[in-house]
């Protein structure tokens, strides 16, 4: 069976999503760049090299701004050997020195364990310009939505000070919604981290790094269509000959058809609507909208096994 080979958006609406309160926080943050000594980058680890905001290298981590670190979370959705992949091509293409994998829902994390050594280090060996005299390190934390950035205050305040969560954290997109204040991390040193919302870029370079921004979570389902994402999905997993989604959903074989997949998925999970047709009547009918969330559900619970959606890291 032949498979779509390219990605097409079918509406001729763009994916974007710039609410008030990034174009904000852009400005909070760098008003309080003078009070920090180190930039923390958080991204998803399923999606390395896409939607990784590009407006940061030169506001806030370029060349002479502030010494930066790179923290893909979320390794355990991928495999050991993307992770080793992802660092090399990182290392190469963009020159970045400092590159950890973390997960966040474990505090024995390498990641997590090195992270804080790692910026210290750095610190101490960076010029701190205005800040030198002060004792405490402060951090800023920064990153597009839902990619982790509180829970990672949270671990490491817990893992450190045995101290209780203060950063709010959520399963959605744009959670954090304004710069907070300086949280203090960990004792000696003594360093303190400030948690900023999570902020796109004003316009997404292309529909397929929406899409995967969407898949990954940084962006809320509703805004960008579920029944969008699912086909999407649908998609890679095709292109990239990954089929056990056939069996999950009730399929008898692959399909390249979104609204196949979805009617046969809703009866399997006996999810019915009432829809009033042309002529007045009310019918009832498989709730695809429901099945596309389970669907998206499924990849993001990693039933379709670990998954790294970048094509760089495709064999």
């Amino acid at each position: 069976m032949s498979f779509r080979q390219s990605y097409k958006l079918v509406t001729k609406q763009p994916i974007r999503w710039f609410p008030g309160h990034m174009n904000k926080g852009i400005r909070q943050m760098q008003q309080k760049l003078k009070a920090v000594d180190c930039i923390i980058e958080v991204h998803d680890a399923r999606i390395p090299f896409s939607g990784r905001n590009t407006d940061f290298q030169h506001t806030l981590i370029g060349e002479n701004i502030k010494p930066h670190i790179l923290v893909l979370n979320k390794k355990d959705l991928i495999t050991t050997k993307d992770q080793a992949n992802i660092k090399e091509i990182l290392q190469e293409s963009e020159r970045l020195k400092h590159v950890l994998f973390t997960n966040c829902k474990n505090q024995q994390c390498s990641g997590i364990k090195r992270l804080m050594p790692l910026a210290n280090e750095i610190i101490l060996n960076s010029a701190r310009y205005n800040r030198e005299g002060e004792k405490d390190f402060c951090v800023m934390i920064i990153g597009v939505p839902n990619v982790g950035k509180s829970s990672l205050i949270n671990v490491l305040r817990n893992r450190n000070l045995h101290k209780k969560s203060v950063a709010q954290v959520g399963g959605i997109a744009g959670i954090t919604r304004s710069v907070m204040e300086k949280i203090k991390i960990n004792e000696n040193p003594l360093m303190y981290m400030i948690d900023t919302p999570g902020i796109l870029e004003p316009k997404i370079k292309n529909d397929e790094m929406g899409m995967k921004l969407a898949l990954a979570g940084c962006l809320p389902d509703h805004l960008v269509g579920e029944d969008l994402i699912a086909d999407y999905l649908l998609y890679w997993l095709n292109k990239n000959s990954r089929f056990d989604y056939v069996a999950a959903v009730g399929l008898k074989k692959p399909t390249d058809n979104v609204l196949e997949l979805l009617v046969t998925y809703a009866n399997k999970l006996s999810v019915r609507r009432k829809m009033k047709r042309n002529d007045g009547q009310i019918v009832i009918v498989p709730d695809i909208l429901h099945s596309a969330r389970e669907f998206i559900k499924l990849f993001r619970q990693t039933k379709f096994g670990l998954i790294n959606l970048e094509s760089q890291l495709q064999t």
